[in-house]
């Protein structure tokens, strides 16, 4: 189940034109990914990079381990940054989290990759999380991530949305989300639950392509930098690897 503690929260984004320092928020994350999912994707229409990343060798550019699994959250997140409209205030914003959340309940399941969009917002961002998810459950796939870890990824996503609806049920949720964000800290908003299953899928997506089956037998046959495998087992965010 998906907890709110600080530690699970997400890492904020350091853009290099902020010499102030770190921002945090669902706007800065949007913003970032308004940014870099089209740039990404540009790139692999110009053949700068294997698609998708999952297929990449580590002699390939990007076929480190940091740039599989974020280029692989990538993937996922583009089917949400594609809606029409960008209302992105229903993954975002307090007062709309439960029409958004509603929406996503009501969504019946599907397999579907590929989508279209109905018109109305929040049926197509609810179908563009499930195509999201059904990208890593693809990519988890053609890595080869063992079957077990690749059952039940709607569902399980289901179960943490359904938590989310709880929370946001109780007297005085909208209060408490704004003061979990002002104390930088993660509230249940749909964007960060979306984020960060895209996050946590992504990485066993990374560890298989990467790594291979055996984490400890790859580290013995590749040359990578010393510390990368306990980095990478304790790391949240493929953030948290940058300079390796």
């Amino acid at each position: 189940m998906f907890d709110w503690h600080p530690k699970n929260m997400l890492r904020v984004f350091k853009p290099s034109d902020n010499p102030k320092g770190v921002r945090f928020g669902p706007a800065t994350v949007l913003e970032d990914l308004s940014e870099r999912v089209p740039r990404y994707l540009d790139d692999v229409d110009q053949g700068k990079l294997i698609y998708p990343a999952c297929r990449r060798a580590l002699s390939d550019a990007s076929g480190d381990v940091r740039s599989v699994w974020d280029d692989t959250r990538l993937e996922a997140m583009r089917y949400v940054m594609m809606v029409p409209g960008r209302e992105f205030d229903l993954l975002g914003h307090p007062a709309r989290q439960m029409e958004m959340i509603d929406a996503y309940l009501f969504q019946r399941a599907h397999a579907e990759i590929v989508i279209e969009f109905t018109g109305t917002a929040s049926t197509d961002f609810a179908m563009a999380i499930l195509a999201g998810l059904n990208w890593l459950t693809h990519c988890a796939h053609l890595a080869n991530v063992p079957p077990a870890q690749q059952t039940g990824t709607i569902r399980n996503f289901r179960r943490i949305v359904t938590v989310a609806q709880q929370w946001w049920l109780t007297e005085g949720a909208a209060e408490r989300c704004d003061q979990l964000i002002a104390n930088r800290q993660q509230p249940p908003l749909m964007l960060y639950l979306v984020f960060s299953e895209y996050t946590r899928l992504a990485k066993q997506v990374a560890a298989a392509a990467v790594f291979g089956s055996s984490i400890n037998r790859s580290a013995k046959l590749v040359a990578l930098p010393k510390d990368l495998i306990s980095r990478f087992e304790t790391a949240q965010d493929p953030n948290e690897l940058a300079g390796i």
